[in-house]
């Protein structure tokens, strides 16, 4: 197969979607729309360089009006698995649809469960039901000093999280715990993720560590970051791609903690010479503001990743293709703090593609891992249609 371009370089703007899916209500998240209430709720936002790859052309955004003639291709995607989780919304941006859903436990998790995991770890139990990270370590994290207890919670999505002092259980000790409880977590149990939650602090100012990890499931088969791999291809990912993939699929892997860290690499891997697939996840957007029902905070981290993405078109070379798109939604103006179901951008420019064209609403996540499997000439079994005749120059 030819290529269209030689590297791909794929940017999730972790929960920023773009409006609620036809089933958003069977999830809770009827009248969820991440980017655009946001934008109202702050009296409009301020992103120039969005805006020219199309961004106001997608959905109406207050401050971000639709324009003519633009730098770049501009669509949105719709989830066709179920759920709204980080897991199932990059595997299938990479090309894999799931079509089951992972267990949810809003009740919390059953006792033969939690009794597995004390024998597994030697350590007893506190919380064991559905809370805000945040509110939880407020809410149990005396007690936990006290107790030596491990706070366990999870949410509306399909997450076993652990939350540990640092002082109580050293971060590596977390992790044990945390790769103790994937083991456990098959079968019926098989959550999404078990996530590690490190935090400091006091009681009345506990503070959670920039330490976090995720250990998810792997993808079912070969995403189309394997494919690339296996294709002789450098595969790099930024943020947590390498937690979300199980570390399949990946060249290299580093491991970023913010926004801000993660376009500095991506920014070092794209001045790189070299054919591929950079791929980052921008975190913050989900894990400081989403989750806590934060617009103003939202909304600022939202121009500043503009400012950030405007370098980055400056540091494109002819063969690069930039796609920038989300995996889920995370509506910090909703009273609800959990993900919503939600439809997602999709923007793409670069040197390899037209521009100005309305790539308009595709059926699955899956088309843009297809639309970069094939713009790099790569062969292999992927879910998704590719859209790449309707962009290519």
């Amino acid at each position: 197969m030819t290529r269209s371009f030689n590297r791909a370089v794929v940017i999730v703007l972790d929960s920023v979607g773009v409006g609620e899916l036809p089933d958003a209500a069977a999830y809770g998240d009827h009248g969820s729309n991440t980017l655009a209430n946001t934008a109202a709720a702050v009296g409009g936002l301020d992103l120039p360089n969005l805006a020219d790859l199309g961004l106001g052309n997608i959905v109406p955004v207050p401050g971000v009006p639709p324009r003519g003639q633009l730098r770049g291709c501009y669509g949105k995607l719709a989830e066709r698995s179920p759920g709204k989780d980080t897991t199932t919304g990059h595997w299938e941006l990479a090309g894999v649809v799931t079509h089951q859903p992972f267990p949810t436990y809003p009740d919390g998790f059953p006792d033969e469960l939690i009794d597995a995991f004390s024998r597994a770890t030697g350590c007893g139990v506190l919380a064991n039901k559905p809370a805000s990270g945040t509110a939880i370590i407020e809410e149990l994290g005396e007690e936990h000093l006290r107790s030596g207890d491990l706070i366990v919670y999870t949410s509306g999505d399909s997450v076993f999280q652990i939350a540990a002092h640092e002082r109580v259980v050293p971060v590596e000790e977390l992790y044990r715990v945390c790769r103790a409880a994937r083991q456990l977590l098959t079968g019926e149990y098989a959550v999404c993720r078990v996530i590690a939650r490190p935090f400091v602090g006091s009681p009345g100012c506990f503070v959670r560590t920039d330490a976090r990890r995720d250990f998810s499931l792997p993808p079912p088969r070969p995403t189309m970051l394997e494919l690339a791999e296996q294709a002789g291809l450098e595969v790099v990912g930024i943020g947590k791609i390498d937690d979300i993939f199980a570390h399949r699929g990946l060249s290299q892997a580093v491991h970023t903690v913010s926004n801000a860290e993660a376009m500095a690499t991506v920014m070092t891997a794209v001045r790189r010479n070299g054919a591929g697939v950079v791929m980052a996840n921008l975190v913050e957007f989900d894990m400081l503001y989403g989750h806590r029902n934060d617009p103003h905070g939202y909304a600022q981290a939202l121009e500043q990743f503009d400012t950030a993405l405007g370098a980055l078109l400056s540091e494109l070379r002819r063969g690069d293709a930039v796609f920038i798109t989300a995996d889920h939604g995370c509506d910090p103006t909703t009273p609800s703090t959990d993900h919503s179901r939600e439809y997602v951008p999709v923007l793409a420019a670069g040197g390899p593609l037209r521009e100005s064209v309305d790539i308009g609403l595709r059926s699955s996540f899956a088309d843009l891992g297809a639309t970069v499997a094939e713009g790099l000439g790569i062969s292999g079994e992927l879910d998704g249609t590719s859209f790449l005749p309707l962009i290519a120059c």
